[in-house]
């Protein structure tokens, strides 16, 4: 484009009095600026007191008496438009003006001007009703430039916010929204007016903003662009509905809810606490049944054998019948005491309430020790033992004794349930994931094996698989309260008649384990 092309017209405005200070007074210096590239520049009034004149002067214009003083090229004016309707006045300035100066007539002009009037009537009307329709919109509303500066707000959201039209237009959004000095265009906060720039498009989100007084407002907020031909966002529309009070119901619905489930909790947790009292009252009774049903059947057994004894010390028999039946009597009186300090051992644990003594402790000594202490049982089921102990295995964290007693229990438990078949092998392996640092321990037998409708009471107080007068069904329970305060657990994997496995597994270091299931039963189909 030329130099001409982008040149701008200077216009002057010649005479007209209270007209001139009406055509000044409804537009600005530079009002075609934007549009035809053209500005007024200058007046002509010979009488130096009209109102046009003085109007001309505050707005920095240049006033001369003359028209024709606008001729020089100090003024550089390229058209003069007559605002006196004069034609003798028209005709003067034809015969006199320069060849490139135009000339706009009184009568070209004042239709041009009554036309635009006419249109700028309309457009009022029209935009009187838009701000009607604006200001009635119950949500809040405001536009608000690609700077930050909101340049309007409906009186929803000046009346609900408690500001006054100049506290908000003219100011930037986050000094409305956020009393602070610092935008959130750029911060990790989330912006709104940013997500529309960055995806071009309408964004729709809760935010919080704060009122003159200090108090917090939920806000659903809708973000529009408004378009340029160009392509750039003109303006954002930000369409705001405050649902502070629906939220604080809701709050306050659930702070009561919240209460009421306190209150609940605690009656059914007294209520758990009665039930529970009076099961431990019956579990008591149950308990002290069994057990002296379990230790008076040995307890007559040995007395029994002991009375044998006696006869055949009496009588002197030291023939080997004698000596066999002798032999037999103190294994069988050996079986029994063993049953006995079981019994009583399982309902110590059972019931203890002490502290665990803590130490580090090898895993594969105790499962040793307990093998050892176990030998004779062993031999007289017939059981062998096929041993496959890691040598590299870390140490564990946890109660010598508790450990051991998990240890006897699950041994004991193999033998007897490989007696009813004359004997079997006991498989004990031990091994350590290093990924997350646990020590895995199992015990497997080829015995009677576990049915899938005692599996799930398995670890359950008082139940057992055993027959009547060989135990009170605690030897796992017990077990099972050693194993989680450990923080490890156990599981298990049997099918009927073809034995039972269990895996018990312990972290390396407790404290560091997050919580796991206390009892994992598997079965196999």
């Amino acid at each position: 484009m030329s130099d001409k092309d982008t040149s701008v017209v200077n216009i002057a405005l010649i005479s007209g009095g209270t007209y001139c200070r009406d055509v000044l007074q409804q537009t600005t210096v530079d009002f075609l600026q934007d549009h035809v590239n053209s500005k007024i520049v200058a007046v002509a009034e010979p009488d130096d007191l009209a109102p046009g004149a003085a109007l001309a002067r505050r707005q920095g214009l240049d006033v001369v008496s003359d028209y024709q003083q606008l001729y020089d090229d100090e003024y550089d004016i390229n058209l003069f438009i007559l605002l006196d309707p004069d034609p003798g006045l028209l005709q003067q300035i034809l015969k006199t003006k320069p060849e490139c100066l135009r000339v706009l007539a009184y009568q070209g002009f004042d239709l041009f001007w009554k036309a635009s009037k006419s249109r700028e009537s309309i457009l009022k009307q029209r935009t009187q009703e838009l701000r009607t329709v604006f200001n009635g919109i119950q949500d809040l509303i405001l536009v608000i430039t690609p700077d930050q500066i909101i340049v309007d707000a409906n009186e929803a959201f000046l009346r609900q916010m408690g500001y006054n039209r100049w506290e908000v237009v003219g100011k930037k959004c986050f000094e409305v929204y956020h009393q602070t000095n610092q935008s959130c265009f750029g911060s990790e906060s989330g912006c709104p007016l940013n997500s529309v720039i960055r995806n071009r498009e309408a964004s729709n989100t809760i935010r919080t903003r704060t009122d003159p007084f200090g108090k917090t407002h939920y806000m659903e907020v809708a973000i529009y662009p408004l378009w340029e031909k160009s392509g750039k966002i003109s303006r954002f529309l930000e369409i705001s509905h405050d649902f502070t009070e629906r939220k604080l119901r809701e709050e306050e619905s659930r702070r009561r809810l919240e209460l009421m489930v306190k209150e609940r909790t605690r009656e059914l947790q007294e209520i758990h606490a009665k039930l529970l009292h009076k099961d431990k009252m019956a579990s008591l009774g149950k308990l002290a049944a069994s057990v002296v049903h379990e230790i008076n059947n040995p307890i007559t057994g040995i007395l029994n054998f002991i009375l044998l004894i006696k006869r055949i010390v009496n009588e002197e028999q030291e023939d080997d019948k004698g000596r066999e039946s002798f032999d037999r009597y103190l294994t069988l009186m050996e079986t029994e005491t063993r049953r006995i300090s079981r019994i009583i051992s399982n309902l110590l644990t059972f019931s203890r309430q002490s502290q665990m003594e803590l130490g580090t402790h090898d895993i594969n000594r105790l499962i040793e020790k307990t093998l050892l202490l176990n030998d004779n049982l062993l031999k007289i089921h017939h059981i062998q033992v096929k041993k496959n102990l890691d040598p590299a295995l870390p140490h564990v964290d946890g109660s010598a004794d508790q450990l051991q007693q998990v240890f006897m229990n699950m041994v004991s438990n193999a033998a007897e349930a490989m007696e009813s078949k004359g004997g079997g092998t006991l498989s004990v392996e031990t091994w350590c994931t290093g990924q997350k640092g646990y020590v895995y321990i199992l015990f497997a037998d080829i015995g009677v094996g576990i049915s899938s409708e005692e599996m799930s009471k398995l670890f359950d107080p008082f139940y057992t698989t055993k027959k009547k007068g060989k135990g009170v069904g605690l030897g796992l329970s017990v077990v099972y309260g050693i194993i989680k305060a450990h923080k490890g657990n156990i599981s298990v994997e049997s099918l009927p008649g073809e034995g039972a496995t269990f895996t018990i597994r312990l972290p390396l270091t407790p404290k560091q384990q997050g919580e796991e299931p206390d009892v994992v039963a598997n079965e196999n189909n």
